[in-house]
């Protein structure tokens, strides 16, 4: 049996963000010497109990105090990120971690979040802009020549060798790219189908009869 872990991560609004962040860090470097396999780390933007809005800055200093256990991004919310920006982001972290990084992905499920990002949660926005993301984020790793992409909520265009040099060159470390889990919470989840579609990992707080069985 493996053993795992999610960390929010959760910490009373007065903590001092520094220390927070510490002692997440302390926490991960126990879960490694206790021979844990993995560590999922959250995002959020607008909830004070759960103040880190970018765990690959957490785990890029993990990567520092551990030496065997995996650490992923539980999750990365790509409506609120562009993909083109995020595909380099995490090829670049996958990278630093030489193995041990896992790529989480989810829709978002906060209403604050919707507001500041100005994305529409109630009408369902939230998981077409999720599957137009990992679509262009996995079309990016994969291609090494130009390729144009016109979405309904991003466009991006991989550029063909310009001046003799500057060229899309970032891929991830892991072929083809690192484990991806999917995260969701609603029942009969739009977002969880991604996984099963695509046979990345699903994963879920949600622990209720109900839940399961949609």
């Amino acid at each position: 049996m493996r053993y795992g872990m999610f960390m929010m991560p959760s910490h009373p609004p007065e903590r001092e963000l520094f220390q927070a962040h510490q002692w997440d860090l302390d926490c991960l470097s126990l879960a490694d010497d206790l021979g844990y396999d993995e560590a999922w780390i959250g995002e959020h933007f607008t909830s004070p109990w759960e103040p880190i809005p970018a765990p690959d800055i957490m785990i890029a200093q993990a990567l520092m105090r551990t030496k065997n256990i995996k650490l992923a991004t539980g999750v990365h919310l790509l409506p609120y990120h562009h993909p083109a920006e995020l595909a380099h982001r995490v090829a670049y972290l996958d990278h630093l971690a030489q193995g041990r990084f896992m790529f989480g992905i989810g829709s978002g499920g906060l209403p604050s979040d919707y507001t500041l990002f100005d994305v529409d949660g109630n009408a369902g926005e939230h998981r077409e802009m999720t599957r137009e993301s990992l679509d262009i984020i996995l079309k990016i790793w994969e291609n090494r020549g130009p390729f144009e992409y016109k979405g309904k909520f991003w466009n991006v265009n991989l550029p063909d060798t310009m001046y003799g040099t500057l060229k899309y060159f970032l891929t991830p470390y892991q072929k083809p790219h690192p484990p991806i889990g999917v995260a969701s919470v609603s029942i009969g989840s739009e977002t969880l189908k991604i996984a099963g579609e695509r046979g990345f990992i699903p994963m879920s707080l949600g622990l209720n009869n109900e839940y399961i069985a949609s």
